[in-house]
């Protein structure tokens, strides 16, 4: 039998465990975040990669929060990210800033992401790929990821990301957007995963999540929720 305490004052809910059967064990701790998109960003950062400089506009590249479109109920709101894959290769990602933890400690972070897709899963090509040749990845870093500019004058990401289907030191590939049918149209999926990821000197971790596309047209998607449970792994 385990018992919980409940510490407030961080920007998640932090679980303490006790196990009743090994008195004197501490189990390691869990740290929830669990953001709903219904109203405000939750304090997540969207951003764009893999693209050229100055090419926002040509590539349509736009975030905020938004309506979720029909058939789904469009009284609610999700995190809305949209961008037309020119280069065939565009990152479209969000970012949180996590404090308050154990400096220089490892981190398993488990992801669950709940967003609309309206892309086929099956039975459609396209340029570069199929329209759910989009893959969904997970990342946990000591380090902000940002965009930096290369010498080709594109931008590019200062972690290793995902690459498309690929998974990066920095983050994992937990499936694609493909929404379990063989037309279009917008549905509500749930993808989940988990990944290791080691904090700075100051006890910050820096989440990731995003997609990278191998379909070379427009991607819209709308994030309803991301919910991430980080256990402090045990000393080895």
């Amino acid at each position: 039998m385990k018992k919980l305490v409940l510490m407030l004052g961080l920007p998640f809910l932090f679980l303490s465990c006790t196990d009743d059967d090994n008195p004197g064990v501490v189990m390691p701790p869990k740290l929830e975040l669990n953001d709903q998109f219904d109203s405000d960003k939750k304090g997540w950062t969207a951003g764009f990669a893999d693209y050229p400089v100055k090419m926002e506009s040509d590539w349509k590249l736009e975030e905020g929060i938004a309506s979720l479109p029909a058939p789904l109920d469009t009284k609610k709101k999700g995190f809305r990210i949209s961008g037309n894959n020119h280069s065939d290769d565009l990152f479209m990602y969000f970012k949180k800033k996590m404090t308050g933890l154990k400096p220089n400690q490892e981190y398993t972070a488990a992801f669950t992401l709940e967003f609309a897709s309206d892309a086929p899963s099956e039975g459609w090509a396209g340029a570069g790929g199929a329209p759910n040749a989009v893959s969904v990845g997970i990342g946990a870093v000591g380090v902000e990821p940002k965009t930096t500019v290369d010498s080709q004058e594109h931008y590019r990401m200062n972690i290793d990301k995902i690459q498309q289907k690929s998974d990066g030191k920095d983050m994992k590939v937990i499936g694609d957007i493909g929404n379990g049918t063989d037309k279009f149209g917008y549905k509500l999926l749930t993808k989940t995963g988990e990944f290791k990821g080691k904090t700075d000197a100051s006890g910050n971790l820096w989440l990731i999540f995003g997609t990278d596309s191998g379909f070379e047209a427009t991607t819209t998607l709308y994030y309803t929720s991301v919910k991430v449970k980080l256990t402090e792994a045990a000393a080895k």
